[in-house]
């Protein structure tokens, strides 16, 4: 109970002061002690306690038919593995109705209902040094991260993501991830999205060979289209803070799913997921556009300065180096030898031809060999001395 309305009250009833004097005594309105009084004779001390001040009825406050849909639809997207801000509840409720609640009436309807927890501890986003490319296609953001089977092993995820738009470009699931794995998915996305004009990653051995004194399958290929390589600093993921972001989505919806039991029914559950990203959720980060619209409302940037043209003879294949070193390669029906040394013998070699261009990995990546083939000669020796032992004719072949 407030004690000055008391006060107030037993000055008046109980000492016998005039409602007057105590309101000039006290410096308040003679209407409110007046008020009190009567209050008081009406229902006692309960009539007097504090009252709320809040108007009876509010005609702006949402109907609560909408402020239940509102609540269902969070609860759906939850239970679905979607994203269930007040942003993605505001769009899936206009795609309904019209004359919508704003995004910020949403978000107070959630904390009433107990569906938001504020947390004011948290960095504001406004601190944050933030970078964007201002086109599609000018930087695309790579990097892997893991997913366990319903077996207890582990697959790797691969993601490329445009870093305008936040477009997946390609999200693939693999057992074992390497650098030929990496370099076929990029060329699978180029293909469908085109050629970006710069990639960043981060340091992993799948994308950079530089801890290893050598270069590898990704560094090469992109040195030869004229693509800028960028690489985040060691231990900082914030400059890979997009696709990051993007691997905590992703597996918020694939934790609500079943467990898959394969790599073959994880990569189903992740297009299944990318093709609602990209074409069915708005991005905030896009001013509520998806990925797919702000991809495809700008004009694409491209490679600077193409070393080399992509298109005709390109291929990728794999082989197994020989017990003499060498590997062969059909070029025009003819087939040729080529020398690695007997160091790499047995070893299992990823091979990019691009006409007369090959080039020659190991399967982590690194270049074993770079080289323009002759056509006129059957074997491409290494250009080191040979040792006493004869050079045969490679036991594998190709068509």
């Amino acid at each position: 109970m407030d004690q000055m309305a008391r006060y107030v009250v037993e000055a008046v009833l109980v000492e016998g002061r005039s409602i007057r004097q105590v309101a000039a005594t006290h410096g308040v309105s003679k209407s409110w002690v007046a008020e009190l009084v009567r209050r008081f004779k009406a229902d006692g001390y309960s009539g007097i306690e504090p009252r709320s001040k809040a108007p009876r009825s509010n005609p702006r406050r949402v109907p609560i038919e909408i402020e239940d849909r509102i609540v269902e639809l969070r609860k759906d997207l939850t239970d679905r593995g979607f994203d269930a801000g007040a942003q993605t509840i505001h769009y899936h409720l206009g795609l309904e109705r019209s004359g919508v609640p704003s995004e910020a009436t949403i978000w107070r309807i959630l904390r009433r209902r107990g569906f938001v927890t504020p947390h004011p501890q948290k960095r504001p986003r406004s601190s944050w040094i933030r970078f964007e490319a201002h086109l599609p296609n000018e930087c695309w953001q790579s990097d892997f991260t893991y997913w366990r089977l319903g077996d207890g092993t582990e697959a790797k995820i691969l993601n490329f993501l445009d870093d305008h738009s936040r477009l997946i470009l390609a999200s693939r699931a693999f057992r074992v991830l390497q650098a030929g794995d990496v370099l076929r998915t990029f060329h699978r996305a180029a293909k469908t999205w085109g050629f970006p004009a710069s990639v960043l990653t981060d340091n992993g051995a799948v994308y950079t060979a530089a801890t290893r004194g050598g270069t590898c399958a990704m560094e090469t290929e992109l040195l030869a289209l004229g693509i800028t390589y960028k690489h985040s600093r060691p231990y900082h993921p914030q400059t890979m803070g997009k696709v990051e972001r993007f691997h905590q989505t992703l597996k918020t919806y694939l934790g609500k799913q079943p467990v898959a039991a394969t790599t073959k029914q994880l990569q189903g559950q992740i297009d299944r997921f990318v093709d609602y990203y990209n074409n069915i959720r708005p991005h905030r980060a896009r001013g509520r556009l998806t990925p797919r619209a702000a991809f495809d409302a700008r004009a694409k940037a491209v490679p600077v300065a193409p070393a080399m043209t992509i298109e005709g003879q390109m291929r990728v294949r794999r082989d197994t180096v020989d017990y003499h070193g060498v590997i062969t390669l059909r070029h025009r029906s003819r087939l040729h030898h080529i020398g690695l040394g007997r160091e790499h013998k047995h070893k299992r070699v990823l091979v990019l031809v691009d006409g007369l261009d090959v080039r020659v990995l190991t399967e982590d990546g690194e270049v074993v060999r770079h080289l323009t083939l002759d056509p006129k000669r059957n074997y491409q020796p290494t250009g080191r001395r040979r040792g006493p032992a004869r050079i045969g004719p490679s036991v594998s072949t190709m068509s």
